[in-house]
């Protein structure tokens, strides 16, 4: 025998980033702090809670739906159950509606805590914690400045060494030489006015 059941739950991100943390090996390994090797690809296996749990990707419609088999190392002959997951923006982030068909029956531990307790929860503290991370206010645009904190010195743009030596050698180039013409036109000879300047030897 085989039940189906649905739950639902509101975590505090997006639609999107719900959809690919989902699909991403090391983000979905974060999340449920289990080894998960995911694809964002239709007909690409799946496994996570390191490997207690395999399946294979059957529909994916970014941002909105996530449609896998699935089933656990103690299903033993029973074939796949289905875990289809429906996101829906809402205020507080992302209404998340979680339908599991063809469940065995003598798994009821799924229905009754163990969503709640192996994704829900640690997927809501997950973005929680990634959320402070990157510094979001409540309207959830990153503050200014821990994006100034959080971003790599290699994206800021710096004169290079050589560029700044060689304009420094430039500069100097062109201060000694002015200082050189400077020199050179004190030190010429100007006629004195009303006195008519000739060539050759002054008598």
């Amino acid at each position: 025998m085989a039940y189906t059941f649905t739950l639902t739950t509101t975590i505090p991100a997006t639609p999107q980033d719900i959809y690919e943390a989902w699909l991403d090996s090391i983000a979905h390994s974060a999340m449920t702090g289990g080894e998960a090797n995911m694809s964002a690809e239709v007909g690409a296996e799946v496994s996570a809670w390191d490997g207690y749990i395999s399946g294979r990707n059957l529909e994916l419609i970014p941002g909105e739906r996530i449609v896998q088999s699935w089933r656990t190392s103690e299903f033993e002959e029973h074939e796949d159950s289905i875990v289809t997951i429906v996101l829906q923006e809402v205020d507080d982030g992302t209404l998340l509606t979680l339908q599991h068909s063809n469940v065995p029956d003598a798994h009821r531990s799924y229905e009754e805590g163990g969503w709640q307790s192996n994704y829900f929860e640690p997927m809501t503290a997950y973005f929680v914690q990634r959320k402070r991370a990157v510094g979001e206010g409540e309207d959830g645009a990153p503050r200014k400045e821990a994006v100034r904190k959080l971003t790599p010195r290699r994206a800021v743009k710096h004169v290079p060494a050589r560029s700044k030596a060689s304009s420094a050698k430039a500069k100097k180039r062109i201060k000694k030489k002015a200082k050189a013409v400077g020199t050179a036109a004190s030190t010429r000879k100007r006629p004195k006015r009303g006195l008519k300047v000739r060539r050759g030897r002054r008598r």
